[in-house]
């Protein structure tokens, strides 16, 4: 059976095309007593549904927020990206998703698309790029986050600012106290390690994980305790992987104090502790590890990994907020160190 048509509709009502379209598409334009009610009724009993397209045009308005992550199947991410959820359902509106490997060219695309398809905010979680041979795409993807402010959208940043877009009303930004946190686990941690400590850090410009080495560095420092060795590696769970697999065959030919790793997030831990294993080696007996973050997969984790606790969920959904309305005020983002078997001492 073929659907209805909106002119259908009209000549069922006794009305113009246009009105019976200001009708069902919900246009402010308000017709004549009486007309509204017997457009409804005659699409009821024809079964006509409105086309959604149609109805942004009246309305200027689409209800959509486009997202940008890295990886959504990062568990970081898919936290951050159920938060998101929870906001727009809230507030009655619709997700688009996009993907992009955390390269800003990638992200310029995702906002040149959401643009086009008219979403009303755009919401951008995922670390920055400080790195050279990124600087153009870093500026190409700031003029066009301004272009789509320019022509009535908001934008919401999880994280560093976008570099070199224009902080203006129509940005919102929930910083990530990154260095500060890590800051707080090095100085609880030196407190209780007495060996050395090893860094498995992301590359060098990926602006979070750059962070959360400054505040690690930094906390041990303050603690009295020298700078911990750094090894780089692509910041998920595989770059963990290779960099705990260099770590267990030190260990495991030269007579070395117990080292305490420090990841810069848990998926990374999570690598660093299956190359432990491969290896023979255990933690927190061999060595002692720490992440950041608190994804989810760590319920099923063991040993319990001490690592930084984030409202993952929560973030997400105050950064929908602040990129719909003008009412939402500062975010203020709070995190906690969480100790747990992973770095014990016994």
């Amino acid at each position: 059976m073929a659907a209805s048509t909106l002119a259908e509709v009209a000549k069922l009502a006794g009305v113009s095309l246009a009105t019976a379209s200001r009708v069902l598409n919900g246009s402010a334009r308000k017709p004549g007593e009486g007309i509204a009610e017997r457009v409804r009724a005659a699409a009821e009993s024809l079964g006509y549904v409105a086309n959604a397209q149609a109805q942004a045009l009246a309305k200027s308005s689409t209800g959509l927020i486009g997202l940008i992550v890295h990886d959504i199947a990062d568990p970081y991410f898919s936290a951050i990206a159920q938060g998101v959820q929870a906001a727009a359902r809230q507030e009655h509106r619709m997700v688009l998703l996009a993907t992009t490997d955390g390269t800003p060219a990638a992200e310029k695309e995702a906002v040149v698309a959401f643009a086009a398809r008219r979403a009303e905010s755009i919401v951008i979680a995922g670390s920055r790029s400080t790195r050279a041979e990124d600087a153009g795409a870093n500026a190409e993807l700031a003029a066009e986050l301004d272009r789509y402010c320019r022509n009535g959208g908001r934008v919401g940043v999880l994280g560093q600012p976008v570099i070199g877009a224009a902080e203006t009303d129509r940005y919102y930004t929930v910083a990530v106290p990154n260095e500060e946190l890590a800051r707080e686990l090095a100085l609880e941690l030196a407190a209780d390690h007495e060996g050395p400590f090893v860094i498995v850090g992301g590359p060098e410009g990926l602006a979070t994980s750059d962070e959360r080495i400054k505040g690690f560095q930094r906390g041990l420092s303050d603690a009295g305790r020298p700078t911990a060795e750094l090894l780089r590696a692509p910041f998920n769970r595989n770059g963990g992987f290779d960099a705990g697999v260099g770590i267990s065959r030190k260990l495991a030919t030269a007579e070395q104090p117990r080292p305490c790793i420090f990841a810069g997030n848990d998926v990374m831990a999570i690598g660093v502790a299956a190359a432990f294993r491969e290896h023979g080696l255990k933690i927190p007996r061999d060595a002692a590890l720490a992440g950041f973050d608190d994804i989810e997969w760590l319920r099923d984790f063991r040993p319990a990994l001490s690592t930084v606790s984030l409202p993952l969920e929560e973030l997400g959904r105050l950064v929908t907020l602040g990129a719909i309305s003008d009412d939402v005020g500062p975010a203020t983002v709070e995190g906690s160190v969480a100790l747990r078997r992973s770095t014990s001492s016994s």
